[in-house]
């Protein structure tokens, strides 16, 4: 299954009149060839590239696409790094072959390998048939590796002789398989901090790093706010059986300056919720329901504490503060404070956090959900 692009039609809710009054650019519209098929999908299911931001990554990618150098994509959860690699693959010698997209972090240790190589029949309990793993079967195409920071350090070990030999042994055999594959790597992480705490092996950072594509998030692209917005308005509309909907300059005000802390997906949903609860074919401000979730910051500099103190001397300043603050569960408290510090100094990738702790994954897992940080279903 491939992406594809096209020509961002002017959308039934802007007639022709107020298209030409606004000056209207048609941007690229990137988008799922079955869209409808992800509705409950986390990923941004569209891109535009109107913003100079955008424009440029577009341009870079048309550049470095054709090659068969291995891709890493770099960008926060919503901002469409599925679809970037998609038109990577799309634009290069590979288009007519494979593309296949796996998520590094939905698989446990003990079955990431066999899913990544394959095994052959009684390599492990429960083997009952020969596997074909995921190199094989992007063979010829592009293989994209989505939350590439997830993999334990084991198996990046084989994952970079993999890269260098360019073959695949799979679980329980001797003989190894030639392959062809290009691979498209995607984190939201910074993997020069994996690297550095230990987490991510720097040879094979740098194998999979011959081309970077930092992907912009939604709030430094706010050209491509409004043009994102008429796609899923045209999009959900249809869906719904609803006649033509536009946007109101109230409604163009609110999203334009919101900071969009979920980026694309995030965009989708509100648009989604505005349109089930509008009563008529003016969407306005007052449909928009917007996310009150803020970014967090770093303290200023006078509250920060003194700047001759180790972080150790600054967390024990802090607890004794705490500690004249009664509290009926004050280790709880505690513990709960430095999960979550964690997974969103993590950014909120569970993997890195229980890593970063010294964890289980099952342990950060289960006091996130009831701190309520995350649901039971993520």
């Amino acid at each position: 299954m491939t992406a594809y692009t096209r020509p961002f039609d002017v959308l039934p809710s802007v007639d022709a009149s107020s298209a030409a009054d606004e000056d209207w650019d048609a941007p690229t519209l990137l988008t799922f060839p079955n869209p409808r098929k992800l509705t409950t999908s986390i990923r941004a299911t569209a891109q535009v590239f109107q913003d100079p931001r955008s424009a440029a990554l577009l341009e870079r990618i048309r550049m470095v696409a054709p090659s068969d150098a291995n891709v890493l994509i770099i960008g926060e959860t919503g901002t469409g790094k599925e679809l970037i690699a998609r038109h990577v693959h799309d634009l290069s010698r590979r288009s007519g072959k494979p593309f296949v997209a796996v998520n590094c972090g939905a698989f446990s240790e003990s079955l990431v390998e066999s899913e990544l190589f394959g095994h052959e029949k009684g390599a492990f309990t429960g083997a009952f048939s020969a596997k074909t793993g995921w190199f094989e079967a992007a063979n010829g195409g592009t293989l994209f590796l989505d939350e590439i920071g997830d993999l334990p350090l084991s198996i990046q070990v084989k994952l970079l002789r993999v890269l260098q030999e360019r073959e695949v042994v799979r679980l329980g055999s001797r003989k190894s398989v030639p392959i062809d594959v290009r691979v498209v790597a995607a984190t939201n992480v910074r993997l020069q901090d994996a690297v550095a705490a230990g987490h991510f092996r720097e040879d094979l950072f740098y194998r999979l790093h011959v081309v970077h594509l930092a992907l912009p998030t939604l709030r430094e692209r706010p050209g491509d706010i409004l043009p994102l917005a008429r796609h899923f308005i045209e999009e959900y509309r249809q869906r719904l059986g609803y006649g033509a909907v536009r946007l109101d300059a109230g409604a163009e005000q609110k999203l334009s300056e919101h900071g969009w802390p979920g980026n694309i997906r995030e965009l989708e949903n509100v648009i989604h919720h505005a349109l089930l609860i509008c009563q008529h074919d003016v969407l306005g401000a007052e449909h928009l329901h917007l996310s009150s979730l803020n970014i967090q910051r770093r303290p200023a500099e006078s509250e920060a504490p003194a700047a001759h103190a180790t972080p150790q001397q600054a967390l024990e300043t802090v607890l004794r503060e705490l500690f004249n603050e009664p509290h009926d569960q004050m280790f709880e408290l505690i513990e709960d404070t430095v999960m979550r510090t964690a997974f969103e100094f993590c950014h909120r990738n569970q993997v890195q956090a229980a890593r970063l702790l010294g964890i289980s994954r099952n342990i950060l897992r289960s006091r996130l959900i009831k701190s309520r940080e995350i649901t039971a279903l993520k």
